[in-house]
């Protein structure tokens, strides 16, 4: 396991690199110019040319990117064109906000998901399994945020059970925490609860019939021990990727949540930055955003070769 680890690890490394080089790159070609935005219409050509020089402006791409990069591995993300605001700061302040979001909506899809995909490929062409496909293809047909205008309307505008808006840290309140992250976490775990759901009947039904679990049965092993401790943990090898893919549009898709529900997170820094066109900002999100892919991504390689001796180093 310590050699799988330490491959993901090594592999990391020039994606993490190219990925800098898009993110710079593409941020450093849009077509207006920081300096203008700043100072506007109202700046002479000397105070132009005194802000270009103090934001490193003048110099190549090239040396620019290297100073990025630099100054990146540090910790350092630079800093906002229009507030003086550290993006290292702007970021570790919403990223608790963004994760813990996405963190209870990968919940909910899993329990949910791995539930309905029993339960269906135990009773095989039963009511159960019939809903629980209809229930799958409504989940994965209906976009998340029209599902969280849906919830807001119901559970907190006509019956008050939890907030419409906003975010209380779990800090100061657990349960005022539990409550804000409710609806947008049910609106987004319960999309992606489908997808799951959907690969987790499909493995199942294709475990049940294996020799080995005719031979446990026969064995006279309990149904639940039979279920639980070998068909559900064989059908997990190719649910992981499934899961690892679904926790990523998690993320994605929490940026978008967040504004439904007026969430101070990542998606809000975002829009804002691309708003303002406030590059450094943009480029700290980018490489925040995929470093927290990349982190997801190693997660499942290692959940996958804790279930798959095959798929382990020798």
């Amino acid at each position: 396991m310590f050699r799988l680890v330490a491959q993901r690890l090594l592999a990391l490394v020039p994606l993490l690199f190219i990925v800098s080089v898009l993110a710079f790159s593409f941020t450093s070609l849009l077509p207006s110019d920081p300096v203008d935005l700043i100072l506007g219409d109202t700046g002479t050509q000397e105070q132009h040319e005194m802000l270009r020089e103090r934001m490193g402006l003048n110099e190549p791409l090239v040396v620019r990117y290297f100073q990025w990069l630099g100054k990146a591995v540090q910790g350092d993300l630079g800093t906002s064109f229009f507030n003086s605001v550290s993006v290292t700061d702007a970021v570790l302040l919403r990223l608790p906000v963004t994760l813990s979001l996405t963190a209870i909506s990968a919940l909910i899809a899993i329990v949910v998901g791995i539930a309905a995909g029993v339960a269906a490929a135990l009773h095989p062409r039963s009511w159960i399994d019939r809903l629980a496909t209809v229930g799958a293809t409504f989940g994965q047909a209906v976009p998340n945020f029209w599902f969280g205008l849906i919830l807001v309307a119901v559970f907190a505008v006509n019956l008050r059970w939890f907030p419409a808006t906003g975010f209380t840290p779990i800090s100061v309140s657990p349960w005022d925490w539990l409550r804000s992250v409710t609806l947008p976490s049910l609106a987004l775990g319960l999309s992606s609860s489908a997808a799951i759901a959907r690969q987790v009947r499909s493995a199942m039904v294709g475990v049940l019939q294996q020799d080995y679990i005719r031979a446990a049965r026969a064995q006279g092993l309990s149904s639940r021990r039979v279920i639980l401790r070998h068909a559900l943990t064989n059908a997990m090898v190719p649910v992981v990727a499934v899961l690892s893919f679904q926790i990523t549009v998690l993320l994605g898709g929490a940026l978008i949540v967040e504004q439904v529900f007026a969430i101070n997170g990542l998606g809000t820094l975002a829009i804002a930055a691309v708003r303002q066109q406030d590059i450094p900002m943009l480029q700290g999100l980018v490489l925040v955003m995929v470093g927290l892919v990349v982190l997801v991504q190693l997660a499942t390689d290692l959940l996958y070769g804790l279930l798959n001796p095959k798929a382990r180093p020798t």
